[in-house]
C-alpha cells in the first residue's frame, strides 16, 4: 500500500478547488502548500462542483480531487439512532471534511454525498466557536471524524491536533476521532488528552482485503493502537461495522486471536460491536454506484427506514462477538449499538 505522503500527491488532488472567499485564509495557504503542482480552480461555492448531478462516484475515488471552502449554518449536529454514544446524554457529531481517501465498498458515505471529491472546511475557528457556546449550556461528547477518516488526512489538514488542543482547555469536551489510519509517524505528533479517544475500527484481515480497500491491514492498525497506548492516549476498538462473508465465525474469532496476541486489552479504554446498518435512501444510491459490491446487495431487513442483517443473523454475529470479548473484557465496557 501507498504511503499516505504518496496518495496525496498526482494523481490524488491533481486539481484544488477553491472558494474565493477563502483563498486567503491561513488553513488553505498551509494546505495549497503541500500541492505545488496541483492546478488551482477559484469557484463561488463548493456544491457548484461537489454537488454537479450525474458524476460517479466510483470512477471519481480513483482520482479523487480536493475542495476548500468555508461551512455556513450549523455545525454541530445530534447523533444519529444507528451511532453509539457510549453512555453520553449529549452525543453530537460535526464535518470539519466530507469524504475519505479510503475506499470501503460498504461505506454510507457513497450513498450519501453526489461526488467522491474530498471537501475541507478551512473555517475551523467556527466549528471551535459553536462548541464553546453549547458548552455554556451542557457538557459535550462529539464525533468529529464521521464523514471522513479525519486522522488520515492529518498530514494535509492538521485538524486532529488543532481538536486535540481545544480539547485540552475544555474539560467538559469529549470528543472521538474515529480511524481506520495506522501512520505510526503521527504517534509523534498525538499527544495525550483525557477528553480525547482514538476510536479504531477493527476488521478480519479477510473482510479488509475484500471490501476496505486501500486502508492499512489489521496487523498494521494493531500496530498502531499499541504505539497510541504507549504514548499514553485512550484507545476504543470498534468492531463496527460487523460484515457478514462466508466462514464469519472462523474470520471473527481469529481476528480477535490477533488482537489479543497484539495488545494487552486491560489497557483500551472500551470496546463496541456491531452490525452494518444503513438507511434505506443511502442503500439505494450505494447500489447504483456499485452494481457487483457482494456487500452491497446482501438481502437485508427493513426496519424503520434502516437496512440491517436479518434479526436471526444480526443477534447470532453480535452475540458470537459480544460472548468471545467477555472473555477479555468487562461486560461495562462493552458497548452494542441496539442495546
Amino acid at each position: 500500500m501507498k504511503s499516505l505522503r504518496e496518495d496525496y500527491f498526482n494523481p490524488f488532488f491533481s486539481h484544488i478547488y477553491v472558494e474565493s472567499a477563502v483563498k486567503d485564509h491561513p488553513r488553505t495557504q498551509r494546505i495549497l502548500a503541500k500541492f505545488p503542482f496541483a492546478k488551482i480552480i477559484e469557484i463561488s461555492h463548493y456544491k457548484d462542483v461537489f454537488c454537479r448531478s450525474k458524476q460517479s462516484f466510483v470512477q471519481q475515488h480513483r482520482s479523487q480531487n480536493l475542495i476548500l471552502a468555508a461551512r455556513q449554518g450549523t455545525l454541530l449536529y445530534k447523533g444519529a439512532p444507528v451511532c453509539q454514544s457510549f453512555g453520553n446524554q449529549y452525543f453530537y457529531y460535526t464535518s470539519c471534511a466530507m469524504n475519505c481517501i479510503y475506499d470501503c465498498e460498504y461505506c454510507y458515505l457513497k450513498g450519501m454525498y453526489p461526488s467522491a471529491n474530498l471537501v475541507i472546511f478551512v473555517n475551523l475557528e467556527d466549528y471551535f466557536a459553536e462548541v464553546e457556546q453549547m458548552l455554556k449550556d451542557h457538557p459535550l461528547y462529539l464525533c468529529v471524524s464521521y464523514d471522513t477518516d479525519l486522522l488520515a488526512l492529518e498530514h494535509v489538514t492538521g485538524y486532529v491536533g488543532e481538536w486535540c488542543d481545544f480539547a485540552a482547555e475544555h474539560e467538559d469536551l469529549k470528543i472521538e476521532i474515529r480511524t481506520k489510519c495506522a501512520d505510526q509517524r503521527l504517534t509523534a505528533q498525538l499527544r495525550p488528552i483525557p477528553g480525547v479517544i482514538y476510536a479504531l475500527t477493527l476488521s478480519p484481515q479477510a473482510v479488509i482485503e475484500t471490501f476496505e480497500h486501500h486502508t492499512p491491514s489489521l496487523a498494521a492498525r494493531l500496530s498502531f493502537a499499541k504505539e497510541l497506548i504507549r504514548a499514553g492516549c485512550r484507545v476504543r476498538f470498534c468492531f463496527d461495522p460487523m460484515i457478514y462473508l462466508p466462514g464469519w465465525e472462523q474470520h471473527y474469532a481469529g481476528m480477535l486471536e490477533q488482537v489479543y496476541d497484539a495488545v494487552d486489552m486491560e489497557k483500551i479504554a472500551d470496546v463496541s460491536v456491531g452490525t452494518f446498518r444503513v438507511s434505506q435512501d443511502y442503500l439505494k444510491t450505494m447500489r447504483k454506484q456499485e452494481p457487483d459490491s457482494a456487500v452491497v446487495w446482501f438481502p437485508f431487513q427493513n426496519e424503520n427506514g434502516y437496512y440491517h442483517y436479518p434479526k436471526a443473523l444480526m443477534e447470532e454475529m453480535e452475540l458470537f462477538l459480544v460472548c468471545q470479548l467477555e472473555q477479555k473484557v468487562p461486560k461495562e465496557k462493552i458497548f452494542q449499538w441496539n442495546e
